[in-house]
């Protein structure tokens, strides 16, 4: 006859694995199924964001491509465009897919809460701007649409994310930039980025090495087939052909900028001991944390800002302002556009 405890014991192991992995909400098998539901949603989600953005580029969406942007087979990818076609949210029609109106709202709902993360992130956190897409693309599958108004509330319904993107309101509607890319700009005619595309990221991160983002003023020099040169606020900048094109300009009438390689504005990295300036704007690349931080020093516009001593090694540079000393890296205080003043006394 069999052991009763032996017998006891299997069966109470048996009774455990069970209840582990098909326990209510807590068991694997349960959790692994929301886990499922999870990605099928976030799939679904991407594929409607890539779509959308090739209906908006003239470009075609193809079963490859769609399966390129969510990383899948092409096999998973039909699988996702059946499911979508199912719930009404594409038309198929000989291999090319389409948003239905429904599938155009869910699109830019999740674009909406894509741009209004990355404004979050650059706006009240500490996040490096390389790091604003990738930590939005996982957050903007989590909102729902009351949650990502009352975020577009209290970042004061932004109409554009730091890239320069439109952001859709609650009814869908968007003021795009209306930028061309910097290669088609005409030489020698000013011009104001309004947008640097952040995909591919290894293309991004070299644009921003470069110091460049929505806002500054541009004037083309030179363009060929192996390069883009241009100023920028000042500084020259020589680019490839494939990452200029990643930068929208707007022209300008030519009296807005100023000619070629002359600075805009002062700024206070320029000013030395002895010298003093007025406060006339914080560059708009100094965001979230920083810029709390320079404001809290009272770095605001109106306030005048002496320089009294640069370190030995030539870096930081202790300044005055209103009454207290603070010392600021050449890199900040590249960031704070001055009007000089006359110089004090020694």
């Amino acid at each position: 006859m069999p052991d009763p405890l032996l017998a006891l014991l299997i069966g109470a192991l048996l009774l455990a694995a069970g209840l582990v992995i098909f326990w209510p909400q807590r068991g694997l098998l349960p959790r692994w199924r929301a886990r499922a539901r999870v990605d099928d949603r976030v799939r679904t989600e991407d594929a409607l964001k890539h779509i959308h953005k090739c209906q908006m580029r003239g470009r075609r969406p193809t079963l490859e491509s769609v399966a390129g942007a969510l990383g899948v087979s092409t096999e998973a990818a039909a699988r996702v465009l059946g499911a979508m076609q199912a719930a009404g949210l594409v038309n198929v029609a000989s291999g090319d897919y389409a948003l239905t109106p429904q599938g155009r709202a869910a699109a830019l709902h999740i674009i909406r809460a894509h741009r209004l993360w990355e404004s979050y992130l650059a706006e009240q956190t500490g996040y490096h701007e390389q790091e604003w897409h990738q930590q939005a693309e996982r957050l903007e599958h989590d909102l729902q649409p009351e949650q990502v108004e009352a975020l577009a509330a209290q970042l004061g319904r932004p109409t554009h994310d730091p890239h320069g993107d439109p952001i859709p309101d609650a009814d869908g509607r968007y003021v795009y930039h209306g930028g061309q890319p910097l290669p088609a700009l005409a030489l020698d005619t000013p011009g104001r980025i309004v947008h640097i595309e952040d995909e591919p990221e290894t293309v991004y991160a070299q644009l921003i090495a470069e110091g460049l983002y929505p806002g500054m003023e541009v004037r083309l020099t030179e363009v060929s087939p192996t390069r883009v040169r241009f100023w920028a606020d000042g500084d020259e900048h020589l680019l490839a052909p494939l990452l200029a094109t990643n930068i929208s300009v707007r022209p300008l009438p030519a009296a807005a900028a100023p000619p070629a390689g002359v600075e805009s504005a002062e700024t206070l990295a320029t000013l030395r001991p002895g010298q003093q300036g007025q406060v006339v704007a914080l560059s708009p690349r100094v965001r979230g944390a920083e810029r709390r931080r320079m404001m809290d020093l009272g770095i605001l516009p109106g306030a005048v800002i002496a320089a009294e001593l640069i370190s030995p090694s030539g870096d930081p540079t202790a300044y005055r302002i209103r009454g207290a000393m603070i010392a600021l890296r050449r890199e900040q205080a590249q960031l704070i556009n001055i009007q000089r003043l006359a110089e004090t006394s020694a």
